[in-house]
């Protein structure tokens, strides 16, 4: 069975299949942020959905993540460094993309298990 949240007519924001958790692209909170301000937004609505349809980022099998230009790599892999548990990271790449809006620069695609069957 696919179930499906918060489906819109281009997409949906999570769908689990097989008890694999598949988000749609995550990015920041405020656009008009620096890299580091921009990452650590998105990681925390990765980690709001990763919790809400039951996983973690402990979870996690795999992230792609774009940023608008390689020269922001390095602050970029700063946050995600500390955000990650010891141990857990996940397949990942990192690519350097055009994005949706001039003003985002990183965006984030997870594919994550899900392990809680508990979901409030």
């Amino acid at each position: 069975m696919i179930e499906r949240y918060e489906t819109k007519p281009r997409m949906s924001r999570a769908v689990v299949h097989n008890n694999t958790l598949y988000l749609c692209g995550q990015v920041a909170a405020d656009a008009s942020k620096d890299i580091t301000e921009q990452t650590q937004t998105m990681l925390d609505k990765v980690d709001e959905l990763l919790n809400r349809y039951g996983s973690s980022r402990s979870d996690m099998l795999s992230a792609t993540i774009y940023v608008k230009t390689m020269g922001d790599f390095a602050a970029m892999n700063a946050v995600w460094d500390a955000w990650i548990p010891a141990g857990d990271a996940p397949a990942r790449a990192c690519v350097q993309a055009a994005m949706a809006r001039p003003e985002l620069l990183v965006e984030i695609s997870v594919v994550a298990a899900v392990t809680k069957t508990d979901l409030a």
